[in-house]
């Protein structure tokens, strides 16, 4: 059964790349593949980022589920924040995640592992 990944920056790019190991690849390609707002901000913010590379960006973002800020969210986030002491955009990454009943995607473990209940997927392990 394919799950429901909210993807973080660093996994979406390396997937788009085709940087991530091929099992990783081959479970995200099965899998039904979302992310916050602040990773769309985060991607389309990418300054070197030639008119190709946008474009494969933009469409990539069309293609997922792209939770916006609302109420649950901001609350949840305010909440891992408190407690965790995160910087905002993974505060608010971590509640989309949370809220939604989504596996977090990321390459960056460390920044989440004390978040209670969150289930994180390292695609590089």
């Amino acid at each position: 059964m394919a799950g429901k990944y909210l993807m973080d920056t660093n996994a979406v790019i390396d997937y788009l790349s085709n940087k991530l190991p091929a099992n990783a690849s081959d479970l995200l390609d099965l899998g039904e593949l979302e992310i916050s707002v602040i990773t769309r901000i985060e991607l389309l913010a990418w300054r070197n980022a030639d008119k190709q590379q946008l474009a494969v960006l933009e469409e990539f973002i069309s293609n997922v589920t792209v939770w916006n800020l609302d109420e649950p969210i901001i609350l949840k986030g305010i909440e891992v924040r408190k407690v965790n002491k995160l910087k905002l955009p993974d505060a608010i990454i971590a509640a989309t995640a949370l809220v939604h009943n989504l596996d977090l995607v990321t390459r960056n473990i460390d920044d989440f592992k004390n978040i209670d209940d969150i289930r994180l997927v390292n695609p590089w392990k």
